[in-house]
């Protein structure tokens, strides 16, 4: 892969996460003070994600992977999701508000695929250069939040003002500069015969089912599921939370989160062949438990370390959970179900478990609310916190050791 195709790729991956960072951390907050809505519709509202992640492999797998070039319809997603973004930031009604996000997650949540698909066309070993593309989307990510606290848009003053939407306009905007830019990318034309029937398992990932009859697997695989209802919790109630307990500029200090990540996505090696991959997902699970248990107990004022503390643990709870379930996922697949495995975790955890989590958050904020209008947040943490301590139990208890190879 020669520097041009690589700063080329490197863009896209930024751009791609940029937008998504953009208003995805803040919504809630946006949600909860100018449109005035409900904790079950901000539950609503982040489930988009999970509808997006179950219903995206439909465009990959039926229109993208047959008939068009991954960056052409990249681009035309991209440019579609410009306009749903715009009226996003235009509507003042959470009745039209929901539609156009569901839309626009089910696009979105295709398109990530198809920036892998870009990438991977053009890496003659994708194992050693894809980590390089991909960390500018981390990178991205860090520098929407970073923007949004710079403008104040997530001030005190920028909530009560309204304009924390401009977070959707500057996503709308980024969008059609990522779509126009997509017809640049290098050619990647379909890679499945057309002539050739899809199933919905394929589409699915559901051939890969037959792992489930491997006991360790059935266990990670129920795990996976279950540790995303707490994870829900912070990607849908951690902005809210930082911003009603007064923290200034949440979306800056919520971006500790994503430099977290890189730096443990490179300690993630050392963890994995030092600890095996058993150990590396339980260290995970305790990382989900003891964020929530300093978002319980830290405050902006005396102990804001512990709050700190719990954004940055987000790196170890992705890394060592996310990453390593991939890899355990791939040895396990062998050659023939590869992609089939990696989308069944898929559907696990971003669309089954994230949309019960969702659910849940919603739920048990909504029974926690407060007269003014705020939350009683110390017991609101104290549920996930719980929840993910007894996956953890379980995972340690039923899943056997077994070694993994991993080449880092």
């Amino acid at each position: 892969m020669n520097t041009k195709v690589r700063t080329q790729l490197s863009v896209m991956m930024f751009l791609e996460f940029f937008i998504w960072g953009s208003w995805y951390v803040t919504m809630s907050i946006y949600l909860a003070n100018t449109l005035n809505s409900s904790d079950p519709e901000i539950a609503m509202a982040y489930s988009t994600q999970s509808w997006g992640a179950i219903l995206a492999p439909f465009i990959i797998g039926l229109i993208a992977d047959r008939y068009f070039n991954a960056e052409r319809i990249l681009g035309v997603l991209h440019l579609l999701g410009a306009l749903l973004m715009y009226l996003l930031y235009a509507t003042e009604d959470f009745a039209f508000f929901y539609p156009y996000l569901l839309v626009y997650m089910i696009l979105y949540m295709s398109t990530l695929a198809l920036v892998n698909s870009v990438s991977f066309g053009q890496m003659k070993d994708p194992a050693k250069e894809f980590s390089f593309v991909r960390v500018f989307g981390t990178l991205g990510w860090i520098a929407a939040g970073l923007l949004i606290s710079f403008f104040n848009w997530d001030s005190q003053n920028g909530i009560s003002e309204g304009v924390l939407r401009n977070t959707f306009l500057m996503s709308a905007i980024s969008s059609v500069i990522l779509g126009i830019f997509s017809f640049s990318l290098p050619k990647t034309p379909p890679r499945v015969d057309r002539s050739k029937k899809v199933t919905l398992s394929q589409i699915l990932g559901l051939e890969a089912l037959g792992l489930l009859r491997d006991r360790n697997f059935l266990i990670f695989f129920l795990a996976s599921v279950l540790i995303c209802i707490p994870l829900a919790f912070y990607y849908q109630q951690a902005g809210q939370f930082l911003g009603e307990v007064g923290m200034a500029n949440p979306a800056g200090k919520m971006t500790i989160g994503q430099v977290s990540e890189i730096l443990f996505m490179l300690l993630l090696p050392y963890f994995f062949k030092r600890f095996g991959f058993k150990n590396t997902i339980l260290i995970a699970m305790f990382a989900w438990g003891l964020r929530y248990a300093l978002f319980a107990y830290g405050n902006p004022n005396e102990l804001v370390i512990m709050l700190l503390i719990g954004i940055a643990l987000h790196g170890i709870c992705y890394d060592f959970f996310f990453v390593s379930g991939q890899i355990y996922t791939d040895s396990k697949a062998g050659n023939t179900y590869k992609s089939a495995a990696q989308g069944l975790i898929t559907l696990a955890t971003y669309g089954i478990g994230m949309l019960i989590g969702f659910w849940f958050a919603g739920r048990i904020s909504d029974a926690y609310l407060l007269g003014d209008g705020g939350h009683d947040w110390r017991t609101i943490w104290h549920y996930p916190a719980a929840f993910a301590i007894v996956v953890l139990l379980l995972f340690a208890f039923f899943f056997k050791n077994e070694k993994i190879a991993y080449k880092s």
